[in-house]
């Protein structure tokens, strides 16, 4: 990491799209540095979007990484739109991550995040996830993720499925090298079910499956599918601790998280 001491970091630009937002979005605008006020991360470390409470991540050598994760990375904007910046300090000489989790637990159901920003550009140490997860590591998780894993030959889209806990079942991955079209908006579901997971990705914003372009269904047996309610995460760091090679910050806008009951 020292290597990067004398870099400028030089933040990802989310910029507006000439796409079709949902309803309740048709007026807004986005600037991931926006002014005016905002609403930042409260003393009991926690912060409200899109109509949740979530708890905010803070403290030095914790996982995924290990990394150090600040407050400051995460905040809801005037818009109401959430940010997740990956930042670096220049006193501590450390790269800084974000992450949250929602403060309640979800079971069955769909979800869905509308993100602005450029996640196709992430670089090959920067990983950028929105998922379930209880822990411990290896079941009863779903994942969408936008990393390479350290390796730059990789696919940058990653959808995963782990089993119930104390099952025997083994995790399922699909994974698809994804390059955005239109601007950086692009919208990402899935659908969790007792007996299915059905993931898609959409470029821009949209509350169905117009421009899709992924799409994967898990159907592996039972006991592969997670059963537990569980928080919802969101996060941005950076792969096994290791600084981003082309030494830049990264800020993501999440413009809504929505949550649909399995019926």
């Amino acid at each position: 990491m020292r290597k990067f001491l004398l870099l400028l970091p030089v933040i990802l630009a989310c910029k507006q799209d000439p796409v079709q937002p949902p309803d309740n979005l048709q007026n807004s605008t986005i600037s991931p540095s926006s002014g005016g006020e905002a609403t930042t991360v409260s003393a009991a470390g926690t912060i409200s979007f899109s109509g949740y409470t979530w708890n905010v991540k803070s403290g030095n050598g914790l996982g995924p990484g290990p990394n150090t994760w600040d407050t400051k990375n995460v905040w809801v904007d005037a818009s109401g739109f959430m940010h997740l910046k990956l930042s670096y300090d220049s006193i501590s000489a450390k790269w800084t991550c974000a992450g949250i989790t929602s403060a309640q637990n979800f079971g069955y159901g769909t979800y869905q995040w509308m993100i602005q920003g450029p996640v196709t550009a992430l670089d090959k140490n920067v990983v950028a996830g929105f998922f379930h997860y209880s822990g411990p590591d290896g079941f009863n998780e779903m994942d969408v993720e936008f990393a390479r894993w350290g390796d730059a030959a990789k696919p940058n889209l990653n959808f995963s499925v782990y089993p119930a806990s104390g099952s025997t079942g083994k995790e399922q991955h699909a994974t698809y090298n994804w390059v955005q079209s239109g601007g950086t908006a692009s919208t990402h579901r899935y659908t969790w079910t007792s007996s299915s997971v059905i993931f898609k990705s959409m470029n821009g914003f949209y509350n169905d499956d117009t421009n899709m372009f992924f799409t994967h269904t898990f159907v592996p047996p039972v006991t592969v599918i997670p059963t537990a309610a569980m928080p919802v995460k969101m996060n941005l760091w950076c792969f096994r601790g290791m600084a981003p090679t082309d030494g830049k910050e990264v800020e993501l806008v999440i413009r809504s998280f929505k949550f649909t009951p399995a019926s």
